[in-house]
């Protein structure tokens, strides 16, 4: 009878320490995964390829609608680096590591064959958003903020070096919904919250 308490007990352990292994390995597999690079001076390196990233949405306050002087007048187009946005299904959070790149587009014609409204023009900027508590232990949220805009030519820079936190992270504290990203204004990030890692929201037909 002891023996099987035995085999029983170390098949117990072994049961858990497989999972414990399992969970290790893909918290291992979330971290470990970058997608930004800093050159030897500590700048950041323009992220590239974030177009085949997870697509997050497109606001825009127009200078219209905000007395002709709004903070924000052109489009930005938000992407979110594939492993985070799979991590904050499984999770609900984002992980150490997150990368988020928002892409500015001024506004361009005002009218279409589908009736008045606001359309996308040229590019402008590239701007980043990362959250890492090993690079920016200091920055509320550990999150910092990078600006890569177009010169006169129209080239953006290679490198950047961070915004102060009081010219962005202010705002994202204050006025974000969760972990300093304003997920709010987001559908795309509120239908995949925790939703499971596997499971993609968008195949679902409640909408």
């Amino acid at each position: 009878m002891k023996y099987f308490k035995y085999i029983t007990i170390t098949a117990l352990s072994l049961m858990l320490f497989a999972a414990c292994a399992k969970e290790k390995e893909a918290t291992e597999e979330y971290t470990e995964v970058s997608y930004y690079k800093m050159d030897s001076n500590g700048d950041l390196m323009r992220p590239t390829g974030y177009r085949d990233w997870v697509y997050v949405g497109t606001p825009v306050t127009p200078n219209e609608l905000n007395n002709g002087a709004a903070a924000f007048p052109e489009f930005h187009n938000v992407y979110i680096d594939p492993m985070s946005y799979k991590h904050y299904k499984k999770t609900g959070k984002y992980r150490e590591g997150t990368v988020m790149v928002k892409e500015l587009v001024s506004v361009g014609d005002k009218a279409a064959t589908s009736g008045i409204g606001y359309f996308q023009g040229d590019f402008l900027a590239v701007e980043v958003t990362i959250k890492s508590k090993e690079l920016y232990p200091d920055e509320p949220g550990n999150w910092a903020y990078y600006g890569f805009h177009t010169d006169d030519a129209g080239n953006l820079p290679a490198t950047q070096k961070p915004f102060g936190a009081q010219h962005c992270n202010i705002c994202h504290q204050t006025s974000a919904a969760e972990d300093w990203v304003f997920s709010q204004y987001y559908p795309v990030l509120r239908a995949a919250k925790g939703v499971g890692e596997n499971v993609n929201p968008e195949d679902s037909d409640k909408r």
